[in-house]
């Protein structure tokens, strides 16, 4: 793994422990672009590495009270069935799409995030009822299996304003549904595709020491300051990679063929 991975997966690591998602939307154009993973591959490798770092930052979160378990296991196993359906899903679609998918995810992200509430705010809400949570969950799990992103961006605001937790509780409840949903995913992927578990390892072991750091760093960090620098990264990482897999929506002329497409096998 090259220095500028190893820094890479540093920030993954800060990502989630800081705010309790957004890294699957750095770790699959990681793995594309940066390690020259095949799209379908780097989906799966990025959901072993976030659900093994979000596993390890829920147990920091954990240790500081920060896990709200009913929560947990309602929105986890709500995703965890729709994060196997979505890597089924992924069978009849190409690499090309689920990049371009996960570049429209990653720009409604972007928005989402600088139109936001501020975490800052901890303002809860009231608690909802399974009707809603359940169906949320479901949905987040698909797009999680589908794309490979665990969904945090989404899954923090939903604790906030479905299950009533406030922001600290939900940054840590987050890790623990992210981990039940990659690792469901993950297992949707086994058997389609070839894992370069060497890889995958040395990565997921150097962001785990960024989530360390990002987990200590939770309470004395601007979040709203840092949660719009990340929304303007996400937004012109988003739009690159829509440029990159533009042929998804524009016949290829044959002058265009072969501009900046991922490669197809690692």
């Amino acid at each position: 793994m090259t220095i500028l991975a190893a820094a890479l997966a540093v920030l993954v690591g800060l990502s989630l422990g800081l705010l309790g998602g957004g890294g699957s939307i750095l770790t699959v154009p990681i793995f594309v672009y940066v390690l020259g993973f095949a799209p379908k591959e780097a989906i799966a490798a990025g959901l072993a590495v976030v659900g093994a770092v979000s596993l390890f930052g829920a147990a920091g979160h954990w240790r500081a009270g920060n896990v709200a378990l009913r929560p947990a296991l309602l929105f986890g196993v709500a995703s965890m069935a729709g994060a196997l359906g979505g890597a089924r899903l992924a069978t009849v679609v190409s690499g090309t799409v689920q990049l371009f998918l996960f570049a429209i995810v990653m720009l409604l992200a972007a928005v989402f995030m600088l139109r936001g509430r501020g975490p800052d705010t901890g303002q809860a809400g009231r608690p909802a009822g399974l009707g809603v949570i359940l169906p949320v969950g479901l949905g987040l799990g698909v797009l999680t299996g589908l794309v490979g992103v665990g969904g945090g961006f989404l899954i923090v605001p939903a604790l906030v304003l479905l299950a009533g937790l406030q922001m600290k509780q939900a940054v840590g409840t987050s890790l623990a549904v992210i981990a039940m949903n990659s690792f469901t995913g993950l297992a949707g992927y086994l058997g389609q595709v070839d894992f370069a578990w060497s890889v995958i390892a040395g990565f997921t072991a150097v962001a785990i020491l960024g989530s360390m750091v990002g987990v200590r760093l939770v309470s004395h960090v601007p979040q709203r300051a840092l949660q719009r620098g990340f929304a303007v990264f996400l937004l012109a990482m988003g739009l690159w990679i829509v440029y990159q897999n533009r042929a998804v929506v524009l016949p290829q002329t044959p002058s265009s063929a072969g501009v900046a497409v991922p490669p197809a096998s690692r």
